[in-house]
């Protein structure tokens, strides 16, 4: 009965968990009650007792570099999906990823769409060569149908949500966040750098 009560409980986040969730600040689209009383419960003795024998061993990070890393079965790591109106702020991330040590290749539309392609072939397109897709969620891209076709592009290619699509809201009411997106974390853009880091974590 011990075993099975174990299981019952979260065991405690290792070294390296611990220090992603104090660089992250990402927001959920439900209230925060939910984990302020996870936290309260976690502090609980019986919880404590029931991880103390569990040990965990550090989580290293993987090479993403790497010439077999899984990374080069698709051509972009990063689809950016923005409204038009958005274009200078979406350049300057896309500046910022392609800037790191990783080199992360960005799908920029304006930049890198064919000429001559059709915008639904080249959104699809896009959607299906990324790793991943930072939806850049301005009043913007509310308003613009193509965003709104991209968006369910993505979620019909990772419809689990398993962490693919990356939400960044900005400038943008908490009701206004898309339904569709409701059982997804989100990051939201105060500090232009410290969200440009965000997105760069999430995407590693």
């Amino acid at each position: 009965a011990g075993w099975f009560r174990r299981l019952l409980h979260k065991p405690k986040p290792s070294s390296v968990e611990s220090l992603k969730s104090s660089h992250s600040t990402t927001s959920s689209p439900s209230s925060s009650s939910s984990s302020s009383s996870a936290k309260s419960s976690s502090s609980s003795p019986s919880t404590s007792l029931a991880t103390s024998s569990i040990s965990l061993s550090p989580v290293s990070a993987p090479d993403i570099s790497a010439s077999d890393s899984p990374r080069w079965d698709k051509s972009y790591d990063v689809c950016i999906c923005h409204s038009e109106r958005d274009v200078e702020l979406v350049e300057e991330l896309v500046s910022y990823l392609e800037g790191q040590p990783e080199s992360f290749r960005c799908f920029l539309q304006l930049r890198d769409a064919a000429a001559g392609g059709a915008v639904v072939t080249e959104l699809c397109d896009a959607v299906q060569s990324s790793h991943c897709w930072v939806m850049l969620i301005t009043p913007g891209f509310l308003h613009d149908p193509w965003c709104r076709y991209q968006m369910h592009q993505a979620l019909a290619e990772a419809p689990m949500a398993n962490g693919r699509t990356i939400p960044v809201l900005k400038d943008v009411d908490r009701k206004d966040y898309p339904r569709e997106l409701r059982n997804i974390y989100y990051i939201y853009m105060a500090l232009k750098e410290k969200s440009f880091r965000q997105i760069r974590d999430t995407v590693v």
